[in-house]
């Protein structure tokens, strides 16, 4: 299946349109990984380990999408964007949010 940002793909038409896919991943933070984004807050420097959740969520939003288009039918997905946000969930915490959006389509050559 072919997963683009661009609203067409080279070489093919849209032969229909099967409607907008969306996906969403969300994790929950740990007191560790907190606890040294902290230490990066004050001495500066990146956050490795968020880093690393977020490209992982990215990756998993973007098989959901795939597997959601793949039940309509779809050959790709068109104008995919990737969204990251966070829920806070009371004075201790948060969720990180992960969303992919698309338009699931079929494609002639």
């Amino acid at each position: 299946m072919i997963v683009t940002t661009t609203d067409s793909v080279d070489g093919y038409v849209v032969e229909s349109y099967l409607g907008i896919v969306t996906a969403e991943v969300v994790y929950g933070t740990n007191a560790l990984r907190d606890f040294f984004a902290g230490i990066r807050d004050i001495v500066g420097g990146r956050t490795g380990s968020y880093e690393k959740v977020f490209e992982k969520g990215h990756q998993e939003a973007i098989a959901e999408l795939r597997q959601r288009a793949q039940r309509l039918g779809a050959d790709a997905i068109l104008a995919v964007e990737v969204d990251t946000g966070s829920i806070n969930v009371d004075q201790s915490g948060a969720l990180l949010l992960v969303t992919a959006t698309g338009t699931a389509v079929k494609l002639r050559r």
